[in-house]
């Protein structure tokens, strides 16, 4: 093969790789949600996102199961407030799902899919020590369950950039505390201050991170 016709096939597997997340995004999702912890009450199927599970009839979503794809969950409608990462399997109460949150909210009122983790395998990021990609950064594409014995010398990230996939921040070593949904097609990818984290962050402090799958 001469090298143009490489360069044709690369980017022909480019291509339908993309076209194979694209439509998995809209093809595999499925959640299931209840009003009642043990997947009891009343239970509504989704497989798209849902700004407020109370104009549905739900006054709050008490337990869940994650059929096909990674969701996040927030704590208020319009996806605001706390969020949580879900990804396949069940979730019959509150604690399964809040990450060890050490400010305990009972609740879930919006929740919306993880479009970038469905199908991904290779997500990459890249943190930095200060605001606006500025200072030290350290490059990761695996699960951290504590910064700092990684080497980063630091409880704060001041700026993040993810390359390709989804990831989830947590306050805490261990996967514990506020979580922080980061995704490669939000924001182009790059979170230039901790209050582009969320909308509940209130300081940088970043103490491990994992990789969102499906």
């Amino acid at each position: 093969l001469t090298d143009k016709q490489k360069k044709r096939i690369f980017r022909k597997n480019i291509l339908q790789q993309k076209a194979t997340v694209f439509s998995s995004c809209f093809c595999a999702l499925q959640i299931t949600v209840y009003d009642q912890e043990y997947f009891q009450g009343r239970r509504m199927e989704f497989t798209a996102c849902c700004q407020n599970i109370m104009e549905c009839g739900m006054e709050n979503i008490r337990s869940l199961k994650v059929e096909c794809g990674a969701w996040v969950g927030y704590e208020h409608s319009s996806f605001c407030g706390q969020q949580f990462v879900l990804e396949k399997g069940d979730y019959p109460r509150f604690e399964a799902y809040s990450g060890s949150n050490s400010y305990r909210i009972e609740r879930m009122i919006s929740f919306r899919p993880i479009c970038c983790a469905v199908g991904l395998i290779d997500s990459r990021m890249t943190i930095y020590e200060m605001e606006n990609m500025m200072g030290r950064q350290f490059e990761l594409c695996d699960d951290y369950p504590s910064l700092q014995a990684m080497g980063w010398m630091n409880n704060e990230v001041g700026s993040i950039h993810i390359q390709s996939g989804a990831f989830v921040c947590y306050q805490f070593p261990g996967y514990r505390g506020h979580q922080y949904i980061m995704e490669c097609d939000c924001h182009g990818g790059e979170f230039k201050c901790y209050r582009e984290f969320g909308s509940h962050a209130q300081t940088p402090q970043i103490q491990s991170i994992r990789r969102i799958q499906h």
